[in-house]
Formats: structure tokens, C-alpha cells, sequence
């Protein structure tokens, strides 16, 4: 088969391009994700998705054939979904705390990620120098418990379109895709996403809001879903197609800041990390501000 057709249609630039339904998007992914295109193929499909930019309806389909593709790690609800590509490049990633920070109050959470940029460290990092070993093999999560599932274990074709990144030095919609989907069989789940660019925090929400996901959008820390340990951002829940908002952003002048640490290797953010995990550290504002809203997500 051949992904020709689709390019066809998209790759005309930002004004001629056609986009695609969600049928016809669940059929191009899917044919990615099982290897069935070229290199050449991905490339172009990489490059005219980053000129066009991808619908809602398109991201609908890319999830659709993303989730009959992963291999799903079994949970039972309550579990929440933290996505964590982006690693930290100027702050401490502090993805890793707040999801033990979830899993004190009974949660399950699921964590997934890989490294897009060579340079940042990463919360599987992080969680490896706090001796949380990523997993080989889909597994179950338990309550109280946290897991770290790399995304070549769930779906290797996400994990090689991820990659197209480091050949053509663009973002394509798999970065926005990992952001979106569910790996764990509890369709419940609560997927904490993030956004860096404003224009994302409108196409999220429009994709949220057409599958019916349960989510929390907010700004996240460097691309990460941690909220920013200095200033807490703006929080929503989706819930069935329906926005809720959560938490408003702090405004004003700071008055201080938190204690984090001036390093920011994997080593000192986990040291930091469970200093906080002791009580030996406050818990930053935001983060707290983060589990509640969790919570409150859970609950609509």
C-alpha cells in the first residue's frame, strides 16, 4: 500500500492542503505506525502535517489507530495517564514528584515517555536514579503504585515516527499525539496533557472535547504536564465533550519562590524529589494545586 494519495492532499502548503477525515486519518496512521511507508513517505508526511497543522478530527483518527495498535498496560480506575517527552532543559523535570505526589492519595498512575532531545534530562531518568525501573513488557498497575512504560514498549511504530525528529529537526503530530492518547485499558483514565504554544492549547482542547476524553489541559513545565513549580497556570478538566475549568492562573507578582534545586541532572531532582516525598522539603504551591485538581477531574 501506499500513503501517496494522503500526501497528495495534505502537502499542498498551508493554504492549498485538504484536510483529512477521521476515517482517512486512522487509515494514513496506521499504515505508519505498522511500517507499511517508506522513509521517504514518512518524511514527507512529517514535514506537510508541520505546514498544514492537524485538525481535530485528523488527530481523532491518529488516535484511533494508535490505541488498536498499543499494547495497553491493564489498570483498574482510578489511574491517571502522565505523559513525559519533553524533559527538563532549564528547570528541574518535576513530572516524576507529582506523580508520587498522586500516588499518596491512592492513585494508580501510569507514566510513558522517551527521549526526543538528546540534551534534556529526562523523568525516566529521574525515576531510575530514584530505582523505578522502566518497564520491558505491558504490564498491570495497582493503586499506590507507579509504572513507567517507554513508548518503543508500547507501540514501536509511535516510537520511530517520534524519531523522524532527530533526522529532520521538526515536531510532526506524533508529539502531539503522545500527549493525547491512553495506554491503559481503563477507558476512565485521566490523562494529564500539556501545552507550550497557545495555538496547542486550542487543538487539544477541540480533539478532548470531539473524543469525549477525560483530561486536565494546562501550561506545562518545558513541554512537560507538571505544573510550573514557580507560578501555577490555568487548569481544565474535559469530561465527556465537556470543558470544566479547574484552577485559575496565579496572577500578580511572586513573592517567593520554591526551594528547587540549582542542578538540574537526574541525580539532584530525584534527591530533591524524595527530600519533598520525607516532608523534609515543602511541596511547591503548584503542585499541590495540580493534585487537587486531579482529583477534582476524577470526581466530575
Amino acid at each position: 500500500m501506499s500513503i501517496s494519495h494522503y500526501i497528495k492532499d495534505i502537502g499542498r502548503g498551508r493554504d492549498g492542503a485538504r484536510a483529512l477525515d477521521r476515517a482517512q486519518a486512522t487509515d494514513l496512521m496506521g499504515q505508519i505506525l505498522d511500517g507499511n511507508v517508506s522513509d521517504l513517505e514518512l518524511g514527507a508526511f512529517c514535514i506537510a502535517m508541520r505546514i498544514k497543522g492537524e485538525t481535530a478530527e485528523e488527530m481523532a483518527g491518529f488516535l484511533d489507530a494508535t490505541h488498536a495498535r498499543l499494547q495497553h498496560i491493564s489498570a483498574s480506575s482510578p489511574v491517571v495517564v502522565l505523559p513525559s517527552y519533553n524533559g527538563a532543559r532549564k528547570l528541574p523535570v518535576l513530572t516524576a514528584l507529582l506523580a508520587h505526589l498522586l500516588v499518596r492519595e491512592g492513585l494508580a498512575v501510569v507514566m510513558h515517555g522517551t527521549a526526543t532531545e538528546s540534551s534534556r534530562i529526562t523523568s525516566q531518568e529521574v525515576l531510575s536514579a530514584m530505582g523505578v525501573t522502566a518497564l520491558d513488557q505491558a504490564c498491570a498497575v495497582q493503586a499506590g503504585e507507579v509504572v513507567f512504560a517507554p513508548t518503543e514498549v508500547l507501540c514501536p511504530g509511535l516510537k520511530r515516527l517520534l524519531d523522524v525528529r532527530r533526522v529532520v529537526g521538526l515536531r510532526n503530530p506524533a508529539h502531539s499525539l503522545v500527549k493525547l492518547m491512553n495506554p491503559t485499558t481503563e477507558a476512565n483514565a485521566l490523562l494529564v496533557s500539556s501545552y507550550t504554544h497557545p495555538e496547542y492549547a486550542i487543538s487539544m482542547a477541540a480533539t478532548f472535547e470531539l473524543t469525549g476524553a477525560r483530561a486536565l489541559l494546562l501550561r506545562g513545565t518545558e513541554g512537560e504536564v507538571v505544573a510550573d513549580a514557580r507560578r501555577t497556570p490555568q487548569m481544565a478538566a474535559f469530561v465527556r465533550g465537556t470543558r470544566t475549568p479547574l484552577v485559575e492562573a496565579q496572577a500578580g507578582s511572586l513573592i517567593k519562590l520554591p526551594e528547587l534545586p540549582t542542578d538540574i541532572d537526574a541525580a539532584s531532582t530525584a534527591r530533591y524529589t524524595q527530600a519533598v516525598l520525607k516532608g523534609e522539603l515543602p511541596v511547591p504551591a503548584p503542585l499541590a494545586a495540580q493534585v487537587q485538581a486531579v482529583l477534582k477531574a476524577l470526581s466530575l
